[in-house]
């Protein structure tokens, strides 16, 4: 079905717009999922901050110019959905690889983060990224760990000074 000049220029300026403001892409062959999977999928993404795109090659090419995105430019071959990571550069690789898990027929193409695009079996690297409150709390945990210490061997002064005085008192107490 042929679309109007309009809705392609539509297209291109809403694909640019979300490259823009994209942390991370993945690309997948979607053949073989069926349309209640691909709905499915569709609202496990807007939970997780991820936008998922089903766009014509050419015009996927033509909305990532001038993006960090332009390296997916030859990746962009067969029935592709993109999935742009908003806040978690690693949310979209780890929703298209557990749905990749669950169905045979998605196969995740490529991923491209900071300008680099790199081949499917790297999707393990970018799951794997701790979430923005993952690494909030060890953060928080490594910054906490000296403050702790500190307080530890503070309380540890006034405990060995009553620990001496207790055993001096009971030592005068057995040699009364």
């Amino acid at each position: 079905m042929a679309i109007r000049l309009e809705d392609k220029k539509a297209i291109v300026a809403e694909v640019n717009e979300t490259a823009g403001g994209a942390l991370s892409v993945v690309l997948a062959d979607y053949r073989g999922v069926t349309s209640g999977d691909m709905t499915a999928l569709r609202a496990q993404a807007r939970a997780e901050n991820v936008r998922l795109k089903v766009v014509r090659n050419n015009l996927a090419k033509i909305a990532i110019r001038g993006t960090e995105f332009e390296c997916i430019d030859e990746a962009l071959v067969g029935p592709t959905i993109l999935a742009f990571s908003m806040e978690d550069p690693g949310a979209a690789a780890r929703l298209l690889k557990d749905f990749a898990k669950e169905k045979d027929a998605f196969e995740i193409k490529g991923l491209a983060v900071g300008g680099e695009l790199m081949g499917a079996d790297q999707i393990d690297r970018l799951a794997k990224l701790p979430t923005r409150h993952e690494a909030l709390t060890m953060l928080a945990a490594v910054t906490q760990a000296p403050i702790t210490k500190l307080a530890r061997t503070l309380n540890e002064v006034p405990s060995k000074v009553t620990r001496a005085v207790a055993a001096v008192r009971d030592q005068k107490q057995e040699a009364a």
